[in-house]
């Protein structure tokens, strides 16, 4: 099928009458998205927006998400339109989606304007604070028809937030260098939501004050900002060798102290409700730092 073949059926779609009360919801770029009726056919694109929909009770009416859109088990059994990088567009519009809930920085902003000219409604999702997923859980509840299991969602998650907070408010801070990748060396600026975590625990993010949320940097400019803490995420949260450039260094600090801190992968660096589980872990593990230091 071809994409104007697509985009004939997807139409005749549209024109189907309301069967509910409009909906409305602002995306994180600050749009107001707006819906004849609660959205019925739903595309995930991006890992993180999918495991958000399935959150906000909507996984019933997701019906593709994207490459590593696997949490949820229930996601792994849905049809992949593409990756981050590169979307299957007449698959998209084949599947006659009533919404799009796509990762700005994840999808290629022109084929993202191909859909919007097929007038399907997208909704940004780019929670950049810890408490931004609470609220995108509200949100894409009220455009999925999903409110009450949405908020009851949202409102245990802020409450989980909220408990960490309190328990780690006031704690000595300890300096954090967090590793996002080893080649080539990046880290992540004040405006990332991993440094929300940082600063949940404790911690001063080192490289906060960079301009790039996620900046390149070098080696030596690490060892001047002299962390306490070297952190960073594996697939599992086991060793592998994206640490082995710092394992030589015996005097860097977090290598001689042995404060290193690994954590797997969805549960830092997606902004769902799991990324409390990976708050709680790196908390725990600074609170473990702290003990005997003067």
């Amino acid at each position: 099928m071809g994409f104007c073949s697509a985009l004939a059926l997807w139409g005749a779609a549209i024109l189907q009458p309301a069967a509910a009360a409009p909906v409305t919801a602002v995306d994180d770029e600050g749009r107001t998205v707006s819906l004849a009726q609660p959205a019925q056919r739903i595309i995930g694109l991006g890992p993180h927006t999918t495991e958000l929909l399935f959150a906000a009770g909507a996984g019933d009416k997701v019906v593709a998400t994207v490459r590593y859109g696997d949490y949820p088990e229930a996601a792994k059994r849905l049809p992949q339109v593409g990756d981050a990088h590169l979307l299957d567009l007449e698959r998209i519009a084949a599947l006659k989606p009533d919404l799009l809930v796509v990762w700005m920085h994840g999808s290629a902003a022109a084929q993202i304007d191909r859909l919007r000219a097929l007038r399907i409604p997208v909704f940004y999702s780019e929670p950049r604070r810890l408490a931004d997923v609470g609220s995108s859980l509200r949100r894409l509840g009220a455009l999925a028809g999903t409110p009450a299991a949405a908020q009851a969602a949202a409102d245990r998650y802020d409450a989980e937030l909220a408990a960490l907070r309190q328990r780690h408010a006031g704690r000595p801070p300890l300096r954090v260098f967090y590793q996002v990748w080893h080649q080539p060396l990046l880290t992540v600026n004040g405006q990332h939501m991993i440094s929300d975590v940082i600063g949940l625990c404790g911690g001063v993010n080192v490289f906060g004050p960079q301009a790039a949320l996620v900046p390149q940097i070098s080696q030596e400019a690490v060892l001047t900002a002299r962390p306490q803490v070297l952190v960073t995420s594996t697939l599992d949260g086991r060793p592998d060798d994206s640490l082995r450039g710092w394992q030589a260094l015996k005097h860097f600090e977090p290598i001689a102290r042995q404060r290193v801190v690994l954590l797997p992968a969805d549960h830092i660096s997606r902004p769902t409700p799991r990324l409390l589980l990976g708050a709680r872990q790196l908390c725990e593990a600074l609170e473990g730092f702290r003990v005997g230091m003067p």
